[in-house]
C-alpha cells in the first residue's frame, strides 16, 4: 500500500471585486496546464441567499512524477455573498462580481503509489532501507517541489484577485 505524507496546507482570503467565472478558469488552467495536474471536480454547490449566493468548490488533482512518486492536491474554494455588480472602468460599464473568497490547498506526497514494494514482507523491509538510505535526498526534493507548487498556486490566486479587484 502506498504511503501518503501531507506536506503542505494553507489558505488565502480576499474580499472585493472579481469575476468569479474568470477566477475559476484561471485556477483550473493554472493547475492543469501550467503544472500538469489531472483535476477532477468533486463538489460544486451554490446556495442562494437573497440577491447573493454562496459557492463551494472542491477539486482533487494528481500528477505522477515517476514510477515511485505521485503528487496529490486538494483545493477548496468558498465564495461568500457573491453578487453581480456593475462598475465603470475607463468610461465603460463592466459586469463583474463582488464577494469574499477563501481558497485553500493541501498537498500530499504519495510514495510507492503502484504498490510494487507491498508484495511481500521482505519487499516492505527493502522499501524502508530504500527510502531511508538510498533516496532520502530525493524524498526531500519531492517534498520541497510539492510545497513550492502549492505555495505558488496560492500566490498566483491571490495576485489574480488583487489585480482583478484594482481595475
Amino acid at each position: 500500500m502506498a504511503t501518503k505524507d501531507k506536506i503542505f496546507s494553507s489558505k488565502v482570503k480576499y474580499n472585493g471585486f472579481f469575476n468569479f467565472s474568470d477566477f475559476y478558469r484561471f485556477c483550473y488552467e493554472w493547475l492543469s496546464e501550467e503544472e500538469g495536474f489531472n483535476i477532477s471536480e468533486d463538489k460544486y454547490v451554490e446556495k442562494l441567499k437573497g440577491d447573493s449566493k454562496d459557492i463551494e468548490v472542491e477539486w482533487t488533482g494528481s500528477k505522477e512524477i515517476n514510477d515511485y512518486f505521485k503528487f496529490e492536491i486538494k483545493v477548496k474554494m468558498r465564495i461568500l455573498a457573491l453578487k453581480k455588480v456593475e462598475l465603470i472602468q475607463e468610461g465603460i460599464k463592466v459586469q463583474t462580481n463582488e464577494g469574499g473568497v477563501e481558497v485553500s490547498i493541501s498537498g500530499t506526497l504519495v510514495k510507492d503509489y503502484q504498490g510494487k514494494f507491498e508484495t511481500t514482507a521482505f519487499n516492505k523491509f527493502l522499501r524502508g532501507i530504500y527510502e531511508r538510505w538510498i533516496i532520502a535526498n530525493g524524498i526531500t526534493a519531492m517534498e520541497d517541489k510539492l510545497s513550492s507548487i502549492c505555495d505558488e498556486f496560492l500566490t498566483q490566486a491571490k495576485a489574480y484577485l488583487d489585480l482583478e479587484g484594482k481595475r
